[in-house]
């Protein structure tokens, strides 16, 4: 599983990468959002696997996790390349907001990867996803939980 993990994560930063060094990528008002997503989906496999997560959180974050890893979700990225992951960094930082809440922050940060504290990260998605994504579909993502 760890190799899997390693090739889907090292192909997603890949190709994330290369969109955002493009013209779409670069002109494109959400492109530090989509940049996060390889290390959302990082500290989500991580918290799956720690036992200091109880059970309740790791659903949600499977949830979460399965959304953006399937190819068919709301705002799918087989259409529309890196700006399909959108959706999912939204639904992602609406499940680590929850986690958040209800877990010590320091589990969570022993996981992320990012620069810039994830909390903060959070905080700044949750405050524009219905911006990125629509209010419509924003709410729609948050009935699933």
């Amino acid at each position: 599983m760890n190799n899997q993990y390693d090739d889907f994560y090292t192909r997603l930063r890949e190709k994330i990468r290369k969109w955002a060094e493009s013209k779409q990528g670069h002109d494109y008002k959400w492109s530090e959002y989509i940049l996060l997503a390889p290390d959302l989906v990082h500290l989500m496999i991580k918290l799956l696997i720690d036992a200091e997560v109880p059970t309740s959180l790791k659903s949600k974050i499977a949830f979460a996790l399965a959304y953006f890893i399937l190819p068919l979700d709301i705002i799918p990225e087989a259409l529309t390349g890196p700006v399909g992951y959108i959706d999912d960094i939204a639904l992602s930082a609406y499940v680590l907001s929850s986690v958040l809440n209800n877990l010590d922050p320091m589990i969570v940060r022993r996981y992320w990867a990012g620069d810039e504290d994830i909390l903060n990260i959070v905080q700044r998605i949750l405050l524009t996803a219905e911006d990125m994504i629509g209010k419509g579909i924003w709410q729609k993502l948050k009935k699933y939980l």
